[in-house]
């Protein structure tokens, strides 16, 4: 334990007493910074209300749901009140109009027509059959086939979904628990459609329509505006003897980037890690290389003959002070960005403070597996520049191919999968749906692998670096 902590400890003193070295770290933090404010200080909203008068935040501000996610919220509902507990069930004739994919038409219970407020749904969809969806981010396949009988029951908070192809013999889609749910809510059908390249018209015709704990009473139509045209031309309702017939556009899922044209990503601020990596790789490569060039390496390891121990213990300081250095510009470029391009009129998407922290501290991690790479580079290659050409093209290579649209979006992804690059993948603050039809490529800030498993790759090739650099170091001479 000694020894290691010497070993730290000697490799520490040789990095901070070399002011190029020091300078270098403070130059990615500062470039990591600078970068990501050209982004709001070069952009600006430019749009005309009503009236030609200029647009405020509150045109292009999605609604929030129930957990504080942005999304989008307009369709059109025909509804009654449902006090305590009670059902609705109503059987689908037909769908019509220009459907989508994920055009949707159905039964649902929610809490208020307040955009963003609780609810869930069984709805038929256009290509992807009978699902059960609530609170905007949830989304259960129903049964195979084409069931065409929907309920939902609602006891206290929980809701409960069921389709059947007979009207006889249900099938428990899933339960959904709507914490805080009132005692009153609305209870109906509902039709909407995603538009494409302009609003879209779905229409849903039902029959044997009941809804089952509540008084009779008069159905109501109207539209729920969201985010998108809550209800274009056609939207409406019609009652004849016992079917209803139900028009709408719209959308209610949970709202991605890229939809409004006006929205921006908390990653945004660190579109200037890809600057700061290169001044990590540079530093982290002449960690090692300086003393291959200068012969200064025979002192180290005539020091210190455990080259193992030597190895690592660059490893460490160099990670170490990058993942410092990495951690400050995260967490002023995220905050600081954030707040200039809401100041400008975007709109920023909020999310949890723990997506928050793992993208910080991810782009901070990012940085310093990065530089152990360099390192593990600089180790096998023993010159300077031969070696942070190698981490450059390995890395910051393949991520500007990826973000930005000079390949087919599927060759993107394939890089975005099988190079170091995939780590840029834990910076990815909002999650890909299923439910809802979006550009999702690297090109649009969406990596095809989960945060933690893109930065596992990175972390793979690492490993593999490091390994084959200690066997360098221990069959050739100094």
């Amino acid at each position: 334990m000694t020894a290691c902590w010497h070993l730290l400890h000697a490799e520490w003193t040789k990095f901070r007493t070399v002011r190029g070295w020091v300078i270098g770290m403070l130059v990615a933090v500062g470039v990591t910074v600078l970068v990501g404010l050209l982004g709001p200080a070069s952009s600006n909203v430019s749009c005309a209300g009503p009236g030609g008068r200029p647009c405020t935040l509150a045109n292009h501000t999605p609604p929030l749901g129930p957990d504080g996610e942005a999304v989008a919220d307009g369709f059109y509902f025909v509804r009654q009140p449902l006090t305590g507990d009670g059902s609705i069930t109503a059987r689908l004739t037909s769908l019509t109009g220009s459907v989508q994919p994920w055009s949707k038409t159905g039964v649902i219970i929610k809490a208020s027509t307040r955009q963003g407020s609780a609810y869930a749904a069984v709805v038929a969809t256009g290509s992807h059959g009978v699902r059960m969806q609530y609170d905007f981010t949830h989304d259960t396949a129903g049964q195979p086939g084409d069931p065409r009988w929907l309920r939902l029951t609602r006891a206290g908070d929980t809701i409960t979904g069921y389709d059947s192809t007979d009207g006889t013999h249900w099938h428990v889609i899933s339960t959904a628990t709507l914490a805080g749910l009132p005692t009153t809510v609305q209870a109906g059908l509902l039709a909407t459609s995603p538009g494409v390249d302009g609003p879209t018209l779905a229409t849903g015709t039902f029959d044997n329509v009941s809804l089952a704990g509540a008084a009779p009473g008069r159905w109501i139509g109207g539209d729920v505006a969201g985010l998108g045209p809550g209800g274009g031309p056609g939207s409406g309702f019609q009652q004849s003897g016992g079917t209803l017939t139900v028009s709408g556009s719209g959308d209610i899922a949970p709202a991605v980037p890229g939809q409004g044209g006006l929205d921006k990503t908390i990653e945004n601020g660190l579109i200037g890690v890809f600057a700061g990596l290169i001044a990590v790789i540079i530093v982290a490569t002449l960690f090692v290389t300086t003393e291959y060039r200068r012969g200064l390496i025979r002192t180290t390891l005539a020091a210190s003959p455990w080259r193992g121990g030597v190895l690592a213990a660059k490893a460490v300081v160099v990670g170490v002070v990058t993942f410092v250095a990495g951690l400050v510009a995260a967490s002023i470029a995220v905050p600081l960005v954030a707040r200039l391009e809401h100041g400008k009129g975007f709109y920023v998407y909020t999310v949890t403070p723990l997506t928050e922290l793992r993208v910080v501290v991810g782009t901070a991690a990012l940085l310093a597996v990065s530089a152990v790479l360099a390192l593990a580079v600089g180790t096998m290659v023993r010159r300077g520049a031969g070696a942070v050409a190698a981490v450059i093209v390995a890395i910051v290579l393949p991520y500007i191919l990826t973000i930005a649209p000079v390949l087919p979006a599927g060759a993107a992804e394939w890089l975005a999968r099988l190079t170091p690059a995939a780590a840029f993948a834990v910076q990815q603050s909002i999650p890909q749906y299923t439910q809802v039809t979006a550009s999702y490529t690297p090109a649009d800030g969406f990596f095809p692998l989960a945060p933690w498993a893109g930065f596992g790759v990175l972390c793979g090739y690492t490993a593999i670096a490091l390994v084959v650099a200690f066997f360098v170091l221990h069959r050739r001479d100094a």
